[in-house]
């Protein structure tokens, strides 16, 4: 007798046709808007929201696992655990940072098919040299474009779903300056990327110029504080851009809020200042459907 798994709350079912819907949405009009993730809590908040994707963000999850800033110290096996828990936890697609692919041709194939296995929907891969830093932060070197164009082809050669995507970034704006990063882009399409990641361009104007000069998908990084100006994803839109990813807007608005309620607490003794900022208990677990793992306990009792 076959077993209907759909009915399995998330973190215990698979959902095979995310890829697919990804690549469909991709193709229809509009863009594509993935908030950030670093932990099924934030990943959940994403899905429920009614975002189309969430976007894992490897500062953010670095910040959380290892409670370091984005410089590359995570292993590949420290991040595909927290990607593979984050992919069972929601049922829409997930866009994964996997850095550089963390090493040679042979590195980035066992990444791109541990990533497919774990549930990701789109993977992204930068032509930052090892060990790479954030696309915002100073210190950066990158890759020479031959040795870029190999991870993209290795990773497009291993991937065993067709509807798995393959976002290419390039950080040489702030190496090489910007009429480099699209030259770069424009080879990494040509070695098989599906979508171009400029990062950081540090004008409203230069962005704009992104999709245009391209001529593929692209997708907008709008990281508070950092390089580009931040916009509302309409106006992306609107300029062509086809993925926008807000990858730590959540980490640091959890972070300013958890540090104004713990002053609290500190300072008054009780929650009570927040506690209309808050989930109780009940809403907290309904956040991760503990009525359907309430009912499937039930099942084989």
């Amino acid at each position: 007798m076959s077993t209907d798994h759909t009915s399995y709350p998330t973190g215990l079912r698979t959902t095979p046709t995310r890829h697919r819907a990804l690549r469909q949405r991709m193709a229809k009009p509009g863009i594509v808007v993935a908030p950030g993730c670093y932990d099924c809590v934030t990943a959940r908040l994403v899905e429920v929201s009614g975002f189309d994707a969430a976007y894992v963000t490897g500062s953010g999850v670095s910040m959380s696992a290892l409670g370091a800033p984005d410089m590359g110290a995570l292993s590949f096996g420290e991040i595909l655990d927290r990607v593979r828990r984050i992919c069972d936890s929601v049922t829409i697609p997930i866009i994964a940072d996997a850095d550089t692919g963390y090493g040679g041709p042979l590195n980035v194939i066992r990444t791109m098919r541990e990533f497919e296995r774990a549930g990701v929907s789109a993977v992204q891969i930068e032509d930052q040299e090892w060990p790479k830093k954030c696309g915002h932060e100073p210190g950066r070197k990158v890759a020479s474009s031959k040795e870029m164009e190999q991870r993209i082809r290795a990773a497009a050669d291993a991937r065993v779903d067709a509807d798995v995507m393959i976002v290419a970034r390039t950080d040489a704006i702030a190496i090489e300056g910007y009429e480099a990063a699209l030259e770069r882009a424009e080879r990494y399409r040509e070695a098989g990327a599906d979508i171009a990641f400029v990062e950081a361009p540090p004008s409203q104007a230069e962005l704009a110029e992104v999709p245009k000069r391209l001529g593929m998908p692209c997708l907008a990084n709008m990281v508070e504080g950092g390089r580009t100006p931040v916009l509302p994803f309409p106006q992306l839109e609107a300029m062509g851009f086809k993925v926008a990813i807000y990858p730590n807007s959540l980490t640091r608005l959890f972070a300013r809020a958890g540090q104004d309620l713990l002053a609290s607490l500190k300072t008054t003794g009780g929650t009570a200042a927040f506690a209309n900022q808050m989930l109780d208990h009940g809403q907290l677990w309904s956040l991760f459907e503990n009525e359907k793992w309430q009912s499937l306990e039930k099942r084989f009792q």
